[in-house]
C-alpha cells in the first residue's frame, strides 16, 4: 500500500485520517470582508477545517477585450466584466484580518491564485498552502510559482484529462512540495450525475502516490459519502450563507446547516470504517446469544451412547453449548451420562474418542 499523506497546516491527511473538509468561501463574500468574516464563522461551527478563498488581479488576469466586455445580468456587481471581477476582490488588508480571525476561530485560511501576482501576495501574507484551481492544470509558469514556496498545494483537475493531471502533479513535486489531487467536474452546478465519474479516484489512488479529493460542485451532501468510500480523504465544498445572494457561485454551494451535515456524515464515515480487523463486536453479544444455535440432544439419550449425526439437533439459544462447528468432533463419542431431547451436548459429556474410530 502507498504511503499517502499530507500536512495542511498541521493536520496530517491520509488513508486513515478523518476526511479534511474544506468550506470553499471562494467569490460568496461579495467582495466585503464583514461577509467573509461571518461565512468563517459559520464555516468553523458547521465543523470545517478549513476555508478557501479566491485570489486574483484582474488588471493583469484578463485580456483587455475581456475586462471591458458588458457583464449584464442578475449576478453581475459591474457594468463590464473586468468590473464585476474588480468589485469581488478583497484587498491585502482584508486577507490579513482574515487570516487573524481564522487564527481565531482555530480554523485554516488559504487561497487559490489565479495569477502569478496573486500568488506572490498570498505568500508574502503567510497562506499556510495553496490551491491550484481546474482552470490552471495546463498553466506550468503558475504551478510552478507556487511549488517555489515550498508549500503543499492541492490539485483541482476539472477539465483535463489523465495526461494533464500527470503533467501538474509532475510539475509540482519537481519542487519537492506535498501535493494532493482532487477529481472535479467544472460545471457550476453539476446536474449531471454521471459527468462527476467518481471512479477516476480510484484511478489517481492507483496511479499517484499522494492523497486523493473531491472538489464537488454537486449541490447535495450524498456524493462525498460515496467518494470518501472511494479513498477521498479531502472534501471541498462551495459554501453559502443564503444560495439567493447574487454572484455566480452560491448556486453550487451549502448553506450552513447542510455544511453541518456533511461534516457529521463524514466524521461517522471515518468512524465507521474501523480498523479493518474482523473481530465480534461486544454489542453483538445479546443478538448472537439469542439467535445462534448450540448442539443439542435430538432426543433422549442414554449413558453410553455413541452419538451419531441422528442424534444431533442445532437450536437456539446458542449460549452454553457447542457451536454447530463442533458437530465432528462430537460425532463417534460416549456420553458419560444420559441426555434429555434438547439437552445440550458439551465435551465435558463425552469419553475420549477411542483410537481408530
Amino acid at each position: 500500500m502507498m504511503d499517502r499523506e499530507i500536512t495542511l497546516d498541521g493536520f496530517a491527511v491520509n488513508d486513515n485520517s478523518p476526511c479534511y473538509v474544506v468550506a470553499e468561501i471562494g467569490l460568496n463574500h461579495q467582495g466585503r470582508l464583514d461577509i467573509a468574516l461571518q461565512l468563517m464563522d459559520a464555516a468553523a461551527e458547521c465543523g470545517a477545517h478549513a476555508v478557501k478563498f479566491q485570489k486574483r488581479d484582474p488588471r493583469k488576469l484578463l485580456t483587455r477585450e475581456f475586462y471591458e466586455a458588458p457583464y449584464p445580468g442578475e449576478h453581475s456587481l459591474g457594468a463590464t466584466y473586468g468590473e464585476h471581477r474588480e468589485a469581488l476582490e478583497l484587498t491585502a488588508q482584508d486577507y490579513a484580518a482574515i487570516l487573524e480571525h481564522g487564527r481565531t476561530l482555530g480554523i485554516t485560511v488559504f487561497a487559490t491564485p489565479f495569477d502569478e501576482p496573486s500568488a506572490d501576495l498570498l505568500h508574502e501574507l503567510g497562506m499556510p498552502f495553496f490551491k491550484i484551481a481546474s482552470a490552471d492544470l495546463k498553466n506550468r509558469p503558475l504551478q510552478e510559482r507556487v511549488a517555489s514556496f515550498g508549500k503543499p498545494v492541492i490539485l483541482s483537475t476539472g477539465g483535463g484529462a489523465m495526461e494533464d493531471v500527470r503533467r501538474a502533479y509532475g510539475t509540482l513535486t519537481a519542487s519537492g512540495v506535498e501535493v494532493a489531487i482532487l477529481q472535479c467536474t467544472a460545471c457550476y452546478p453539476v446536474r449531471d450525475l454521471a459527468t462527476m465519474n467518481l471512479r477516476v479516484i480510484d484511478s489517481y489512488r492507483r496511479v499517484f502516490p499522494c492523497v486523493v479529493g473531491l472538489s464537488d460542485h454537486e449541490c447535495g451532501v450524498i456524493m462525498p459519502l460515496a467518494a470518501f468510500g472511494l479513498g477521498a480523504r479531502i472534501v471541498e465544498k462551495h459554501f453559502t450563507l443564503d444560495r439567493t445572494m447574487r454572484g455566480p457561485d452560491h448556486k453550487a454551494s451549502l448553506e450552513p446547516a447542510e455544511l453541518a451535515e456533511l461534516t457529521r456524515s463524514l466524521r461517522d464515515a471515518h468512524t465507521a470504517l474501523g480498523d479493518g480487523i474482523k473481530l465480534p463486536q461486544t454489542c453483538e453479544a445479546p443478538a448472537m446469544e439469542k439467535l445462534s444455535k448450540k448442539i443439542v440432544a435430538a432426543r433422549d439419550l442414554p449413558a453410553g451412547h455413541i452419538i451419531s449425526l441422528d442424534d444431533l439437533a442445532y437450536k437456539s439459544p446458542g449460549n452454553g453449548g457447542l457451536p454447530p462447528v463442533d458437530a465432528d468432533a462430537v460425532l463417534g463419542r460416549a456420553l458419560t451420562r444420559g441426555l434429555g431431547v434438547d439437552d445440550a451436548v458439551t465435551f465435558d459429556l463425552l469419553a475420549p474418542r477411542r483410537e481408530g474410530v
